[in-house]
């Protein structure tokens, strides 16, 4: 990767509040200058964008279960970076769905839902993202957010955890192919973590089992998650192309 360890074109989907609000404001504080994307959650986007150290970000809007929207969401990001050299696939839907309980075209139509935003975007935005990296001719970094449900299972939430597998192999096959024009694609796998979204959960009467499932007896943090993706995004992390990273608390351990 040719770009310097900071003053990098950084896009992040979903970043309007938690975990993308939080990459978004790690990259800036490192010194880039990030698109801040949303679907709809303007206003929360617009309070990431006033709360990013530094200057030089945008606010970049748009639906990303739309191919044509994706397509908008990187021109518009790379007109006001004048370039992209990380992508970040933040954005996700996570819709309870437990098929016991689940209508069949309620079912149908939650894993089209789950498909269009979780997977099939994440494609997209990495297809015309690294074109863009290779058009630059300075190589790049796409980071994608897997989750811990991928491999331990999600049973409310099967078209989530299903999605996200297939986030995680996605990576590692764009890994080998965009190696050559030093593009590195790693993913994370988080755990459970504290977010605005999860908050009633953690406080209310289940908040104790969810602690419990980590031997520290807490949830992660938003900005641990985003600390990793940073380091996933750096020159020093290349060799780590293809890595699918547990962030975890040892709450689930896979051979």
């Amino acid at each position: 990767m040719n770009v310097p360890a900071s003053g990098r074109r950084v896009l992040v989907s979903g970043a309007s509040r938690g975990l993308g609000r939080a990459v978004a404001r790690a990259f800036a504080a490192n010194g880039d200058r990030v698109a801040v994307h949303f679907g709809s959650r303007e206003e929360e986007a617009r309070t990431t964008l006033a709360s990013l150290a530094g200057d030089g970000h945008a606010l970049v809007g748009g639906d990303l279960a739309d191919p044509a929207g994706a397509v908008a969401v990187v021109d518009a990001a790379a007109e006001a970076l004048g370039g992209i050299d990380v992508l970040v696939n933040n954005a996700a839907v996570n819709i309870r769905h437990p098929l016991a309980e689940t209508p069949y075209e309620e079912w149908v139509a939650v894993w089209q839902r789950h498909v269009a935003v979780n997977l099939l975007a994440t494609a997209h935005l990495s297809h015309l993202a690294a074109r863009r990296m290779i058009g630059q001719g300075g190589g790049g970094r796409i980071v994608n957010i897997g989750s811990r449900g991928a491999f331990r299972g999600e049973p409310d939430h099967p078209a989530y955890g299903a999605t996200k597998a297939a986030v995680h192999a996605l990576g590692q096959s764009l890994a080998v192919s965009l190696a050559p024009h030093g593009i590195a694609v790693a993913s994370v796998a988080p755990g459970f973590f504290a977010t605005e979204r999860v908050a009633p959960r953690v406080e209310g009467p289940e908040g104790d089992a969810i602690r419990a499932q980590s031997p520290f007896g807490r949830v992660g943090s938003a900005e641990e998650i985003a600390a990793a993706v940073l380091w996933l995004a750096s020159p020093a992390a290349e060799w780590s192309s293809g890595t699918i990273l547990d962030l975890n608390g040892a709450s689930h351990l896979r051979s």
